[in-house]
């Protein structure tokens, strides 16, 4: 039998479906400023270690099988030191192919009964592997101007945060996220913090991860990724925080029920992936993510419209001023051959706004400018 889930989501995924009305342009044509990908090369001390772990794999002397499937000890160690400053254990750190894939396997840890509390507007993956998981008691947090898109918590089994939240741009800052722990320990909730833009956060009295507030890791999983930090998109590369302290109502493990979740269904990340992946936290700079800041900068200041986002976050949210979020998008299109995304599929707060990415290439951010397309 088919699952049934399937029928409750839309007929094509948000991104699917801008791919698809931009087909019929010539690619070399079109300006790409929905893009949620990088476009920098990786830095070279990252690629050395891709070629060195490669080599090893042809070397009988060297050659390494199957990872583990909670990660090389090696990286653990480097995610808990440099992302962590050593206030996570790296035994609660499970290394992963990317955190969509996470999102979407920790549905596995919670019963189709639970329900669930999302950002609106957010990333779509988070609804998307609800729904798919059988989890039907969905609940939108409006994150809108006239809360300065700062969620008031909803009661829920489950609550998803994203900070810097991607489509806005908010950041959330330490007494936001402690509103949110105290209410998930008072209601026994369990937060799941996505922290994919966290190295984007320029202003150094914000906080980059959850574990930040006290009393978190007795209620949050934490979700961290190599993708836009590093550009490993497509290298995938991730991790999971899931702390000792964090049980279930009943007093079970989170942690130890993962462990075998990954077991089971998981075999590791690839070993060239998590060599590049030491490199990237002990090795690079972050010239990429000052690169992707600064565009996002001179494309804000270039936009007439109220915008949102930007200077703590490479996405910006440019506000319609009460048009269709769809209707711009088609109309940048076809007139100006740029592609943007939409607001609306974000969620229903976001209807009537567009994101734009940093991430563009640079030609393509400097020809939308020179065309004033949103003026």
């Amino acid at each position: 039998m088919r699952n049934p889930s399937l029928t409750t989501l839309e007929e094509n995924y948000l991104f699917e479906e801008i791919a698809a009305r931009a087909r019929s342009y010539p690619k070399e044509e079109l300006l790409n400023l929905g893009i949620g990908d990088t476009t920098l090369p990786l830095q070279s001390s990252i690629v050395h270690a891709f070629e060195k772990a490669a080599h090893e794999l042809g070397d009988p002397t060297a050659y390494s099988g199957y990872e583990s499937s909670f990660g090389r000890t090696g990286l653990r160690e480097a995610i808990a030191k440099t992302i962590y400053k050593g206030t996570v254990d790296p035994d609660d750190i499970f290394v992963s192919d990317g955190s969509k894939c996470d999102i979407a396997r920790l549905q596995q840890l919670f019963s189709s009964d639970c329900s669930v509390a999302i950002q609106d507007p957010s990333y779509p993956a988070y609804i998307g592997a609800s729904k798919i998981s059988g989890k039907d008691k969905i609940h939108f947090m409006p994150c809108t101007p006239e809360n300065n898109f700062s969620p008031a918590p909803v009661d829920a089994d489950l609550i998803y945060l994203c900070s810097p939240n991607n489509p806005t741009g908010h950041v959330m800052s330490h007494e936001e996220l402690a509103r949110f722990v105290a209410f998930a320990s008072q209601k026994q909730s369990i937060l799941i913090f996505d922290s994919a833009y966290s190295a984007f956060i320029q202003d150094p009295t914000l906080p980059r991860s959850i574990y930040e507030i006290e009393g978190s890791k007795q209620v949050a999983i934490e979700t961290g990724s190599f993708s836009k930090t590093f550009g490993f998109t497509g290298v995938r590369l991730g991790w999971l925080v899931i702390p000792k302290e964090l049980t279930f109502a009943d007093g079970h493990s989170v942690r130890k029920d993962w462990i075998t979740i990954a077991s089971t269904c998981f075999n590791g990340a690839s070993n060239l992936a998590q060599a590049g992946g030491v490199a990237a936290l002990l090795e690079a700079t972050p010239a990429a993510v000052r690169h992707y800041m600064q565009q996002a900068s001179l494309l804000k200041k270039s936009i007439p419209l109220p915008v949102y986002g930007g200077e703590n976050a490479p996405y910006l949210w440019v506000d319609l001023q009460g048009r269709s979020s769809w209707a711009v998008f088609d109309e940048l299109l076809q007139r100006d051959k740029i592609i943007t995304t939409p607001g609306v599929g974000f969620g229903p707060s976001g209807e009537g706004f567009l994101r734009l990415s940093a991430f563009a290439k640079p030609e393509h951010i400097r020809k939308a400018m020179e065309m004033n397309a949103l003026y």
